[in-house]
């Protein structure tokens, strides 16, 4: 027998680890000694950017000599960076305007000037060769040259001032430009006037783009057949809607239903030229790539609302604005307070333009909302091959051509041929990869040559509604909502934009007659509008704003309803009201319809065939659930995700691949009605009726949601989050790391009066009070700088996202008792 000894010692000889080969010594220090080189290259990365970073900040204190002043400029920054300028003249003024703007936010003025124009691709490369090809469709660049050689020339000169200031700064800075220029490796061009209307031109975009939605109610339209089925997919206002008319709304009662759309509009619907089985246009890849949001329930709104002194404390008015845009870093507004004979204005301003978007004067206070009217027509184009279009009346004339080129970076240029009809310019180029069946031609007020007016002067220089609504009544685009308040305890709103006549009627789809063609603009009278009215009370939300009494119906996608009903709900014969309560509707979590589906889906649970004790849970926490979306409630991530997985259940046994193309705007409320009207002709194959339906949905969405096995753990804050990236970070992932917010909890959604998504909330909370006028509250999102190693990088952060908010300063005493630093600009 062995000894043990002995064997465990041969064990250990065995088991002993073999010298490894040279080769394999050397490659492993080579791959250790790769590994460190990279992370001394990155670590110098990191210290290189924070360099540049750093030498980019802002001059907030001294003194800076510059050309183009007539005397000394003095800027003083409030707690939060909000620049205060007080000027000895007007152009001084706006010089300094655009100076202190580029400071803070010049990359940001380049990105929005180069995303209006089409010229995204340049600086960022191929991914953006779609973008700027629809810009250069649309012609954004043109129309922003148009409108500025047709503006008067006291207009003309605020604007050259502003971008003389901007001018200025690139001048001196040459060296030390916000690092989004050193990491991209170019320089801004010099800034023009013509520049500020190209701003100008992208939020018209963003606010007033539907032409998509028109080209895929066409595509959906041939695939259902079935017009009823169509038109419940697009309704056309509601019943919960609330018309900004003045008149006392008894909230016990239900609203009349929405007056018809005309008769020509119901033919319309019945004419299709797309066939079933016509290959996807995959607008959602396309609505991605112009920049259009194309996250579900989301859709570009905001919120206003005007109190009159009968129903607040101090018995002067109070006046709320909440816009609702995509959530950016930086912020789209930039606030300010702007101060010289003949002008003071303070609010936000849109970075690139002169003078003051949206705030008040000293004498009055205006808010806007997105009307949502119908700008916007697609026309069926016959064309003869030979470069000839067919007009209306039979002739043919010859198609306008422009050749547009898109410089790529790292990539060879980009030839566009861009043919336009007596209507506009063909859409074909946008579609390169998958040609339209049918050329078609957007029509646009945009592109009238006769409106060129931008009246925010006469608007911030106003002293009364008269002063301020013959401004308005100037107002081309976009369309929008405005509410007003003055000093002298007047109350008003007004509908604002041109929105063409159309004898034919509305056309939610592209138009294949000469039964629709404009014939001028709706008046300025005849659109919605009140003064004083006697309930003491005028708000909106995007909803329909007109009546079973309005002449012209201005739309058919209006904004969804459940916003301006809560808003009714809440602040509708109250009296005594604060801007604190103001700022608690602003923020408001509650949702009515999200509480009534609740309900609807707990009773299908209860109803439903082979039901688990898991579905049973959920419809226990649904029925007892509150309603408000609150980021640790279990019954909100059921509902939402429910809901969310509802919509594909029904609609692709009846749409397949497209879908996912289906947009609307009161896309909630279509789903409402389906729902609680139990629609057979909507029940999914395999489903004896709704109970069954409605319980799979609940089921589906639970497993979509990654719903955890305990469902009181499932904190709809967990993954309902807002997550605000810097632009480049999709380009350069290590920026959000030090840009980005992150992923955080969020309380809201789509529907309520906090209408939030992912990246799409209240771009800027604010309450004017005539009573304390230094009281008076605004605040924007993340802060005033684009530099994030500013001290305003992000800090209205924390106010903004737990729903608090702070005053800005206006008079002399109070902007002195606030100022924190103070630059002075010399000739």
């Amino acid at each position: 027998m062995a000894d043990p000894i002995s064997i465990q010692a041969a064990s250990k000889v065995k088991s002993a680890p073999k010298p490894r080969p040279r080769w394999l010594r050397a490659v492993s220090g080579v791959l250790a000694g790769i590994v460190l080189l990279v992370l001394i290259l990155a670590g110098i990365g990191v210290l290189w950017m924070r360099s540049v970073t750093m030498a980019a900040l802002p001059q907030l204190d001294g003194d800076v000599h510059i050309a183009g002043i007539s005397a000394p400029v003095i800027i003083r920054r409030d707690a939060h960076g909000v620049p205060h300028i007080a000027a000895a003249t007007q152009d001084d003024l706006f010089l300094a305007q655009g100076y202190v703007t580029a400071q803070d936010r010049l990359w940001q003025m380049d990105t929005y000037r180069r995303n209006a124009n089409g010229e995204l691709a340049e600086v960022l490369g191929s991914r953006l060769i779609r973008h700027d090809t629809v810009q250069r469709v649309m012609g954004f660049r043109k129309t922003a040259l148009r409108i500025y050689a047709n503006l008067g020339p006291d207009d003309r000169r605020r604007l050259d001032d502003y971008a003389s200031g901007v001018n200025l700064f690139i001048q001196l800075h040459q060296d030390t430009l916000p690092e989004e220029f050193r990491i991209l490796a170019y320089k801004p061009k010099p800034w023009s006037g013509a520049d500020s209307m190209s701003i100008a031109m992208m939020m018209v975009d963003m606010l007033d783009t539907h032409w998509d939605v028109k080209l895929a109610r066409e595509e959906i339209s041939a695939k259902l057949n079935n017009p009823k089925l169509e038109e419940e997919l697009y309704p056309v206002g509601s019943w919960r809607d609330r018309p900004p008319t003045g008149e006392v709304i008894d909230l016990t009662q239900p609203r009349p239903v929405p007056p018809p759309t005309d008769g020509d509009e119901e033919d319309e619907r019945t004419q299709t030229r797309l066939l079933p089985s016509a290959a996807p246009l995959n607008l959602t890849e396309l609505r991605a790539d112009m920049g259009l949001l194309t996250c579900d329930g989301c859709a570009l709104g905001s919120n206003n609302w005007v109190i009159s002194g009968k129903h607040t404390v101090s018995g002067k008015p109070l006046l709320s604005n909440d816009m609702h845009l995509a959530l950016t870093e930086p912020n789209i507004w930039f606030m300010a307070d702007l101060q010289a004979p003949g002008f003071h204005a303070a609010g936000v301003t849109l970075p690139g333009m002169p003078m003051v978007v949206a705030g008040h004067n000293e004498h009055i206070a205006w808010g806007f909302t997105a009307l949502y009217g119908d700008v916007q027509d697609l026309y069926d184009e016959k064309l003869d091959g030979k470069g000839n279009y067919q007009q209306p009346d039979g002739s043919w004339t010859r198609l306008t051509m422009d050749l547009e080129v898109i410089h790529v970076r790292g990539a060879a240029d980009i030839s566009i041929d861009v043919q336009s009809t007596n209507h506009g310019p063909l859409l074909d180029p946008i579609f390169f990869n998958q040609p339209l069946p049918q050329p078609v031609a957007l029509k646009w007020t945009l592109n009238d040559a006769t409106l060129n007016s931008v009246p925010l002067y006469a608007m911030n220089t106003a002293k009364s509604w008269g002063e301020f609504s013959a401004a308005l009544r100037t107002w081309d685009f976009p369309t929008q909502n405005v509410v007003y308040a003055d000093d002298q305890g007047h109350i008003a709103y007004h509908a604002v934009g041109r929105i063409p006549i159309r004898p034919g009627g509305l056309a939610g789809k592209p138009i294949q007659n000469a039964q629709h063609e404009w014939q001028g603009y709706i008046p300025f009278d005849a659109m919605p509008n009140s003064f004083d009215p006697l309930s003491g009370f005028l708000a909106t939300a995007n909803a329909r704003v007109t009546t079973e009494k309005s002449q012209y119906l201005l739309s058919l996608d209006w904004g969804p309803p459940y916003r301006i009903e809560r808003i009714y709900k809440l602040l509708q014969g109250r009296d005594h009201l604060t801007p604190k309560d103001l700022l608690a509707v602003q923020t408001d979590i509650y949702s009515e319809v999200d509480q009534e589906l609740a309900h609807r889906f707990a009773y299908a649970i209860d109803h439903a065939e082979k039901v688990d004790d898991r579905l049973r849970k959920a419809a226990d926490l649904m029925r007892s659930w509150d309603g408000r979306l609150t980021t640790d409630s279990a019954a909100a991530s059921i509902v939402d995700q429910a809901r969310l997985a509802l919509w594909p259940l029904i609609l692709e046994p009846k749409l397949g691949k497209i879908a996912d193309d289906y947009r609307w705007s009161e896309k909630d409320f279509a789903e409402e009605e389906i729902v609680m009207h139990g629609e057979t002709d909507w029940l999914p194959p395999g489903y004896k009726n709704w109970d069954a339906v409605l319980a799979e949905a609940v089921r589906r969405g639970m497993q979509h949601g990654s719903a955890p096995s305990d469902l009181t753990h499932w904190a709809y804050g967990n993954w309902h989050v807002v997550d605000i990236e810097h632009p480049l970070a999709p380009f350069l992932p290590v920026i959000s790391r030090i840009a980005g917010t992150g992923r955080l909890p969020l309380s809201g959604d789509a529907t309520t009066v906090k209408q939030v998504g992912t990246t799409l909330g209240p771009s800027q909370r604010f309450t004017m009070d005539w009573n304390d006028v230094d009281g008076s509250t605004e605040n924007i999102v993340l802060g005033e700088s684009g530099n994030p190693f500013s001290a305003f990088y992000r800090d209205q952060w924390n106010e903004y996202y737990n729903g608090s908010t702070f005053a800005l300063p206006f008079s002399p005493a109070a902007i002195a008792a606030n100022t924190r630093h103070t630059l002075h600009l010399l000739p």
